[in-house]
Order: C-alpha cells, then sequence, then structure tokens
C-alpha cells in the first residue's frame, strides 16, 4: 500500500485562532486545566469515569434522580452500565427544560417538503406537539417499554413521533421510509411494535410514494406475527389510501382531541397526560435495525444516558454545534444519523433542518439552494453524494450564497481525493473544514472524527473522537502503525449498544469475539506517522491479490481521477492463481461512450498507480450503483451480483434496479 503521507499534499487546512478560541471543544478544556488535545484524549481515555461525568456536567443533562456511579463493568465491559442509579428522560433535556427560557422562542426545527412546503417550530412549538402527541399515545394505552414503530417521510412530525414515544418512555423504532413490504415486516415482527406510525404518502423525485398502502401491505405479511394494534397515518399528500377501522387512525384527529381534551381538564389532570416519563438511565430509548448482509437485520438498543448524549458529544467536541447553530445532514430517519440529528441538536439548542427529497430535485443545486434559503452553518454529506454533484460542475454551486456554512461535515464511507477537493475548495472555499466522522449506529455515533483544534489532510480523520479508545491491531491483536489493520476499541463508552434486542449472542459475537477484551468494528484503518487515522473501506470489502491487501476506495480513487469517470464500485472476486483478482464498475460522465479502449485505458491506469499486480480483471460500465438513500455506495451487492450470488438485505437500497445493471454490464 502507498503511504498516504507522500500521496496526499500534506496539510490542507488549519483552524484560525478565533475558530479555535470560540469552539466548544477549547472551552471544555480549558474548564478542565487541559492544555492540548493529546492530553485531553489521554485522560478521557485512560479515566473513563472522569470524562463522561464531566461531559454529562457540559451537557446540561439533568437527572431527575442523580446517578451514583458513572459506570459499572462487574459484568464485563460488554455490558457495562452507565448512570447507575439514575433517573432522567431524555425529552426532559431536549425540549421540557427549555419552557420558560429564552430558548422556548428559539427554532428548534426547520422544514422544507420537495414540493416546496416549509414550516418551522420553535422549541415551545415542538414541545407543546410533542405533549399532545404523548396524550394520544397515553389514551391510547401506550406504556413504559413498548415499542412504536416509525415509518413516516422526513417532516416535521417525525421528530415529534420520535419524542413523544421517548416522553411516554416507550421505545421508538425508526424505518427507512424507503423500506418496502418485506423489510418494514421483518422488522416490526423483531421489534414487536404495537403503535405503527406513518403517512398516506410522500414526495420523491415528483413523484408520490404511497407509504400508506406499503404499511399495510406490511402488516398483512407479517400476518399472526405483527403485535401492531394501532397505526397513526399522517395526512402529508391527501391521497386516497386504504383504511382500516379500528386500527387506523389520522394523526390531525387524534391531536385535535388531546388539543380539546385539554381545555376540559383541570392542571393536574393535563399535565398527567402530557408530563413526561421518569425513566431509568439505563431505560431503552431507542431501537435502530441496521441492514445485515446476511442473515436477518441486527436491532442495537440504545438507552435515554446512551445514544442522546454520544451524539450531543460528538456534534460538540467535532462540529462544533453551538446554540443557533442550523444543522442540516442529509440522512433518513431509518439511518442512525436522523435520530442523531434530532436528538443531538435539540440537547444543544440548535437548529435542525429537516427535508422530505432528493437533494438533487428538482435540480441538481436543490442542496446549495436549501443551505442558502435556510441559513445552514453545518452541512453533513456522504462522499458518494459528493461524487454525483460534483458532476454538474462548479457554477450551479457558485450561483448561491453558502457564507453562512462554518463546518462541513462526512460521513458513511471512505473518500477519495478528488471529491474531497472539490467539496472543500468549491463548496468550502477552502476556508471551512471537512469533518470527516466515522462510528456507526452501535456506536451511537463516531469513533474517529476531526475538530476545530486539529489541521486537516484530504480524506484523513485528524484524531480520534475523546473518549474512544480507539487503535489499529494486526490479525494477533498487537497495535501497528503506518500499515493497515483492524479497527478496534479497548474500552467502553457510553454511547455503546446495549445488545441486540433479544439476541445477546449475536452481539458478542459480532463485536468481541474477535479479540478478548476489545470490540473489533470491523474496519481497516491505518494511522500516519503524523497522526492521521484513515479509514479504508470494512473488512469484508478488502481485495488481497497474490498477498497484496488494499481497500477498494484506494482503486476507486484512482478510477475515479480519469475525466471519463464519474463514479467507480470496486470489488475483489475469486482467482484460482491470485486468490483475488479485482474487478471494477464505471459510471462514466456526461457525454463519455464506453469503448474497448477506455476500458483498456482505465485497466492500465491502476496498474500504473498502483503496480501490475492490481491491473483489474476488467473493467465494466453501467449506468448507476447499488446506493443507500444517505448515498453509501454497497460493494457488497456489487460483489454479489457480479458472482450471481445471493445479495443479502436489499431493503435498503435507494436504486433496486442498479443491481440489474450489474449483472448485465458489458
Amino acid at each position: 500500500m502507498e503511504s498516504h503521507t507522500d500521496s496526499q499534499n500534506g496539510i490542507v487546512w488549519r483552524p484560525t485562532p478565533e475558530q479555535a478560541s470560540r469552539s466548544r471543544l477549547a472551552a471544555f478544556m480549558k474548564e478542565h486545566s487541559i492544555a492540548s488535545f493529546d492530553e485531553l484524549l489521554r485522560r478521557s481515555t485512560e479515566d473513563i469515569e472522569w470524562f463522561w461525568d464531566a461531559v454529562i456536567r457540559d451537557l446540561d443533562i439533568q437527572f431527575f434522580t442523580p446517578y451514583q456511579k458513572i459506570v459499572d463493568t462487574s459484568e464485563g465491559e460488554p455490558w457495562a452500565r452507565w448512570c447507575v442509579g439514575g433517573s432522567l428522560n431524555i425529552i426532559h433535556n431536549c425540549l421540557d427544560k427549555r419552557i420558560g427560557t429564552p430558548d422556548e422562542k428559539r427554532a428548534a426545527l426547520r422544514w422544507e417538503g420537495e414540493d416546496g412546503s416549509q414550516r418551522t417550530l420553535t422549541y415551545g412549538e415542538l414541545h407543546r406537539e410533542t405533549g399532545l402527541m404523548a396524550a394520544a399515545l397515553r389514551r391510547l394505552g401506550v406504556r413504559k417499554g413498548d415499542v412504536i414503530a416509525v415509518f413516516m417521510p422526513m417532516t416535521p412530525e417525525i421528530a415529534v413521533a420520535m419524542f413523544a414515544a421517548s416522553k411516554v418512555g416507550a421505545i421508538a423504532l425508526p424505518l427507512f421510509s424507503g423500506y418496502g413490504p418485506e423489510a418494514v415486516a421483518s422488522r416490526l415482527v423483531a421489534g414487536g411494535a404495537k403503535v405503527l406510525f406513518t403517512a398516506d404518502g410522500f414526495y420523491r423525485r415528483g413523484q408520490t410514494v404511497a407509504v400508506k398502502e406499503i404499511a399495510d401491505r406490511s402488516i398483512t405479511q407479517a400476518g399472526s406475527s405483527s403485535v401492531v394494534e394501532t397505526v397513526i397515518v399522517l395526512k402529508r399528500t391527501g391521497q386516497q389510501v386504504p383504511w382500516t377501522e379500528g386500527r387506523d387512525l389520522w394523526w390531525h384527529e387524534l391531536m385535535a382531541e388531546s388539543a380539546a381534551t385539554a381545555w376540559t381538564q383541570t392542571d393536574e389532570e393535563r399535565q398527567a397526560v402530557t408530563a413526561t416519563e421518569r425513566t431509568s438511565a439505563e431505560d431503552p430509548m431507542l431501537l435502530i435495525y441496521t441492514s445485515g448482509t446476511t442473515g436477518q437485520p441486527k436491532g442495537a438498543v440504545h438507552t435515554h444516558c446512551g445514544f442522546p448524549i454520544k451524539a450531543a458529544q460528538d456534534m460538540v467536541h467535532c462540529l462544533d454545534v453551538q446554540a443557533g447553530d442550523t444543522v442540516y445532514w442529509v440522512t433518513d430517519m431509518g439511518w442512525m444519523m436522523g435520530p442523531w440529528l434530532i436528538y443531538g441538536t435539540t440537547l444543544l439548542g440548535a437548529t435542525m433542518l429537516l427535508y422530505e427529497g432528493a437533494p438533487d430535485y428538482p435540480a441538481a443545486d436543490r442542496l446549495w439552494e436549501m443551505v442558502e434559503r435556510h441559513g445552514v452553518t453545518i452541512l453533513g454529506i456522504s462522499p458518494t453524494l459528493v461524487r454525483s454533484l460534483m458532476q454538474h460542475g462548479d457554477e450551479l454551486v457558485k450561483r448561491h450564497d453558502l457564507s453562512s456554512l462554518r463546518v462541513l461535515g462526512s460521513t458513511g464511507e471512505p473518500w477519495n481525493p478528488d471529491p474531497w477537493n472539490w467539496f472543500f475548495h468549491t463548496v468550502g472555499g477552502g476556508r471551512l473544514p471537512i469533518i470527516n466522522y466515522s462510528g456507526g449506529t452501535e456506536i451511537s455515533g463516531g469513533i474517529l472524527g476531526g475538530n476545530l483544534l486539529l489541521p486537516l489532510k484530504p480524506t484523513a480523520f485528524s484524531a480520534a473522537i475523546p473518549g474512544m479508545a480507539v487503535d489499529v491491531v494486526n490479525e494477533c491483536g498487537e497495535s501497528v502503525r503506518g500499515q493497515v489493520g483492524e479497527l478496534v476499541i479497548r474500552k467502553p463508552w457510553i454511547g455503546m449498544t446495549r445488545g441486540f434486542w433479544k439476541n445477546k449472542e449475536r452481539y458478542i459475537e459480532a463485536y468481541w469475539s474477535r479479540f478478548p477484551g476489545m470490540w473489533t468494528h470491523g474496519d481497516w484503518a491505518e494511522l500516519d506517522s503524523d497522526g492521521m487515522w484513515y479509514i479504508l473501506g470494512r473488512s469484508d470489502d478488502t481485495i488481497k491479490v497474490a498477498g497484496k491487501r488494499l481497500g477498494p476506495a484506494e482503486i476507486e480513487s484512482v478510477l475515479v481521477s480519469h475525466e471519463a469517470v464519474a463514479e467507480a464500485g470496486c470489488v475483489g472476486v475469486p482467482d484460482p492463481l491470485k486468490g483475488q483478482e479485482v474487478v471494477c464498475f464505471c459510471v462514466l460522465a456526461p457525454g463519455i461512450t464506453a469503448t474497448d479502449s477506455l476500458r483498456e485505458e482505465l485497466r492500465e491506469l491502476v496498474a500504473q498507480r498502483l503496480g501490475k499486480p492490481l491491473k483489474p480483471r476488467t473493467v465494466k460500465f453501467v449506468r448507476d450503483l447499488p446506493k443507500t438513500r444517505n448515498a453509501k455506495l454497497m460493494r457488497r451487492v456489487i460483489r454479489a451480483a457480479y458472482l450471481n450470488e445471493p445479495a443479502g438485505d436489499l431493503s435498503s437500497l435507494e436504486n433496486p434496479s442498479a443491481v440489474d445493471g450489474i449483472r448485465e454490464a458489458q
């Protein structure tokens, strides 16, 4: 593998004294008399009790009953318990404590629909809407510990639904809005959802998605295994929908009933139905299913003192989110970054922006238009989406005023240098940091990231995130530097999943079985001589040709550097002589014609840059690559389609037709 230090252009961004000094990370360090980031990182991982207690106090997380101990690992680190003996409900901290303060009138949520509709909810209004829906849930018999599925578009009501579930002590189960009936059914059954929030429909690329029909079919498909008793339907498009009397209820009618009832109740009665449930710090509040490569999806369990606190800590220590910031992350509620956005921003008194549709519809500058219109200060996007948008040129970006932006973020997959540089220079004007951020659903946020104190290299992570005892190890579990190894975490952290829903054994097998006492995340990583981190892809994506191991992103970077290639996806396939060979799939730039000579030119380009043994077996041209809705490239799907093998769970794909394109590619 070539050296990242040699192959990049060194440091491209350093914080100004003003950026560093006004950051919340600098304030945190000053509060605790910490002189350097290295010292903070060391203390945060050597004394986790001190660190997480300090984070909770810095975030002003209020408890109904104070905790007696920050962490208890007596049952083993995989089963660490946090804020022992404490009781809190995260909604008290997101919303309740802001009522009667100046925060009440601040915007908590801005929303834009694909059709141009817009709404804003203040903290006071979001608190009221959440209380009304909580009262409705209580009338319907929802109790603490019940599971409530949320299968909705990214409208303001999706935040209300999530918060109302947390407020009554239920467990929210967010579902990707693009799922089909089978994917929804399997998660409803696995989670044991009692209530399902959905909508009549929503808009996506100018079409109306009949989401209520999908919800109905999922319940039918689940059959007697489904325990869904109530379906609450938001009227978004006004289209006709199938209706089951006694089970289906309109959102607006439930809210109106809650509001009307409030007028006839005493203050004590009203408080009883809208009150925030007193929950234990370790009570589950969130159940997020990840798509499995094979077998059933995994349900990560998160608690009131886990996921939201880790999300907010990352927002502070990495992205410098402050009260008054407007944060937009291109995501869906079914992905971890959706709950991360709504709980994290409200814990910090910031503003979230939710958007219902495709970020490049009806024109390729829709994203930049929204940044300008809503005054977005912190923008998060995936490398794949950047690669897609940069095809349309710089002019679509430059026609919009992006001066409100102060931080750029990215997550989802490894970068290629060219798209990173385009995002940095064209979107950020060379003045904004790109906070590369990587972790996962089971992490509640990030493992590695950047911040406003450390310099940046293209595609790199500046450091481990405070509180994350990160290491790179070889196949024997020994620490290595300057070479590729497995990314591991050596100490527990507050956001770690409390296991998989009703499947403790699978949790241990997935993360704790490879190296005893270490969380093995499943990513290949490297730490260079300057202390910069690089993630090179998933361990199961890694290609090993004639004993030489590399991440597919390295090959893809070479291919997209060619002016003819807009996007690339590379996989390793079996070879009797070399063990594996590389097969590449390329989406060509507009106006470029696929030819055999271009195919050979691209194969030679890879051989020249990476070495002759890594010359691809073939390069195939396709119209699209299989991606999730948040634009994450699905390499395992590419490999399975090419080899005509079962592709596993495809429910999260934005573009299932791309799979057929891979199989048919010439």
